[in-house]
């Protein structure tokens, strides 16, 4: 098989070449669809001699979908700009490109968090699915958490090795992008028709702590594994606020 890895862009310079590099080799092109960045995403992708379009963002399925009409090959290895193939993830792409049976394949995604790799608390393992045929594919989902869709029948893979995730590198930047997350939620929420009380955003805060920090072992990530508990348990105050807001502005 052919590959063609797609990547979308923001303001993205810490990043982006880090994820370029890990690419070259394995994938036969690399597309980045940037959504007019600031920094100099633009100017290190054109350096490292990437296709590099420019689009007006429309959400995160919308841009992949146009992103994924680019690709010229086959199968469609899709990347964030954080993130990066391992050795050993290498290498089994590499093998996959002589496997001619029709498939998709996943890859266990593990997160560096302020400089440190996160094993427990929920983040780990994090299998998700990457690399898959172009023709049938499609994400789905309006505001966020998107979701591949793809040809029914299909036999699923999970490949060696890590895509390394290098989410955050500050806890402020942490609690930005979580707040960011639980608007869309909650605005994803509201449209459902999903309706909550004024003890909800407390609960499930509470909730969300206990089981990311004690349940699912984050304890043993030490002092990050206390900020990652503490700070998405703050989100999930911020989300359910948000949906009690708009609840009441739309009440009539």
């Amino acid at each position: 098989m052919k590959i063609s890895a797609t990547i979308i862009t923001l303001n993205e310079e810490r990043n982006i070449g880090r994820c370029i590099e890990s690419l070259v080799g394995v994938a036969d092109e690399i597309i980045v669809l940037d959504s007019f960045s600031e920094d100099r995403t633009k100017e290190i992708c054109e350096k490292a001699g990437v296709r590099f379009e420019q689009r007006k963002w429309e959400g995160y399925s919308a841009s992949k979908n146009y992103l994924n009409s680019l690709a010229q090959y086959e199968y469609i290895l899709s990347l964030d700009a954080d993130e990066a193939l391992d050795a050993d993830l290498r290498e089994a792409l590499l093998a996959c490109k002589n496997d001619d049976e029709p498939g998709i394949y996943s890859v266990n995604r593990i997160t560096n968090y302020c400089g440190k790799w996160i094993k427990h608390g929920g983040w780990y393992p994090d299998v998700k699915i990457r690399l898959f045929p172009k023709a049938g594919s499609q994400w789905v989902g309006a505001h966020v958490h998107e979701e591949l869709e793809y040809p029914a029948g299909l036999k699923e893979r999970q490949l060696p090795g890590h895509l390394e995730h290098y989410s955050y590198y500050s806890f402020k930047e942490h609690r930005e992008r979580a707040d960011k997350y639980s608007a869309l939620t909650a605005a994803k929420f509201y449209e459902q028709g999903k309706r909550v009380g004024a003890m909800k955003p407390y609960v499930s805060a509470i909730g969300r702590f206990i089981g990311m920090y004690f349940v699912k072992k984050g304890i043993l990530d030490g002092r990050m594994g206390f900020k990652i508990a503490w700070i998405s348990a703050q989100s999930n105050v911020f989300k359910y606020k948000e949906l009690l807001r708009l609840q009441r502005e739309n009440a009539a």
